[in-house]
């Protein structure tokens, strides 16, 4: 099992599998959320240990359509954790422990900032990646 907080520690939950894969976006939403490497789970994989009822989501307008959800008491980003979708992105930084995972792909590196350089030798795509 791999555990998951925010800063405060006030959402706190675990998955019971290893995420199927990790990613970069450095479209302009991510990188003002601060979350802009996330880890694909499966809904199944997510149990709650407390602090659901902190975790907030900002509704973005068109033509964006995935909510973004933070810990309303500290701010940190969690990605889409409240989604409905069997798998969905979470943000890698609420992770407590290593993965064992490694960059698979960097997405809209057309809104990439002139300041990040990726060294990683991912694939880069300047929209959504065909995986």
């Amino acid at each position: 099992m791999i555990r998951g907080s925010c800063c405060c520690g006030a959402v706190q939950f675990e998955l019971l599998a290893v995420p199927s894969m990790m990613g970069t976006c450095h479209c302009l939403r991510c990188r003002k959320v601060g979350a802009s490497t996330i880890v694909f789970v499966k809904r199944d994989d997510l149990r709650w240990l407390r602090g659901w009822e902190h975790v907030a989501r900002h509704q973005p307008e068109a033509p964006y359509k995935y909510g973004r959800c933070f810990c309303s008491l500290c701010g940190t980003s969690l990605g889409e954790i409240l989604s409905d979708e069997e798998s969905f992105p979470i943000a890698a930084n609420a992770l407590d422990a290593e993965t064992g995972l490694r960059n698979r792909f960097h997405e809209f590196t057309s809104e990439k900032p002139g300041w990040y350089e990726i060294f990683d030798g991912a694939p880069q795509s300047e929209g959504h990646p065909v995986l």
